[in-house]
């Protein structure tokens, strides 16, 4: 299960999304994830679905690597879909006991479901495609403007950055951690739900320890290259935008435009 997770992983292949610019990419995640919530109907999903599935066909990322990362929010998805599906009021298909299907809960339950999906999918193909480096050289450079009003942007992008690589990292030392404790007789997985979380106790001890150690380094190593904040900075590789981007900026307009007039 934790080996599942593909948020914060990058799949280094050459492709066409690997070569666009990292802004590029970001704005594309945004519009994606607004049109997901601007949608309402099954051909706005259906035109999504679209979309989605020719980002990961020229990403060259292979999809079973990709949907693994859906194993991670299976219990999120299903506790959604579940309040949806039961507590939606409307026209009554099914009814036993308390619980009710009503044929509105059916339709919004679907969408959450499918909502749900696409986001972990297509926030994936960013950060599959983008190296850390350049994700944090395009967070800062989309949002340079806010230096004007004093916001730390610079701060803010590297901050974000080391978080997400550090997801991959703190998920193996967690893999590492599960199996030595099993190897000394820990049991994560008999039990009630607060035996369970009782048994956690062993695992994130260790893993708190570890993460600030790593933190407590990296701090360290940043102060022995002298860093001191982004004011004053180069860069070894500036970011230019090329004409599959201004395409690729074209394809996104299009896009939201469809769906847009697909709600309406």
């Amino acid at each position: 299960m934790l080996r599942d997770i593909t948020l914060g992983q990058y799949y280094p292949v050459d492709s066409v999304l690997h070569r666009l610019d990292p802004r590029t990419k970001l704005f594309g995640t945004m519009v994606f994830i607004i049109s997901l919530f601007v949608a309402n109907n099954i051909w706005a999903y259906l035109v999504a679905t679209v979309f989605l599935a020719a980002a990961i066909r020229f990403s060259h990322v292979p999809f079973r690597f990709m949907i693994r990362g859906l194993k991670a929010i299976v219990f999120l998805l299903l506790i959604s879909v579940s309040f949806n599906l039961f507590l939606t009021q409307g026209e009554v298909i099914f009814k036993l006991g308390f619980l009710k299907i009503t044929k509105e809960g059916i339709r919004v339950a679907g969408f959450m479901g499918i909502r749900l999906m696409y986001l972990v999918i297509g926030s994936s193909i960013m950060t599959l495609t983008t190296t850390p480096n350049s994700l944090t050289d395009g967070l800062e450079k989309s949002l340079g403007f806010l230096n004007k009003i004093r916001v730390p942007v610079h701060e803010i992008s590297m901050m974000m950055s080391i978080a997400l690589r550090f997801i991959p990292i703190l998920v193996e030392e967690t893999d590492k951690i599960m199996k030595a404790q099993m190897a000394r007789g820990a049991d994560f997985e008999t039990g009630n739900l607060i035996q369970r979380a009782k048994n956690m106790i062993p695992l994130l001890v260790p893993l708190f320890i570890s993460a600030f150690r790593r933190a407590t380094d990296l701090a360290m190593a940043m102060e022995a290259r002298c860093y001191r904040g982004g004011e004053g900075r180069t860069k070894m590789k500036p970011l230019h935008y090329g004409k599959r981007d201004y395409l690729t900026y074209f394809i996104y307009v299009l896009y939201m435009a469809v769906i847009i007039v697909l709600r309406f």
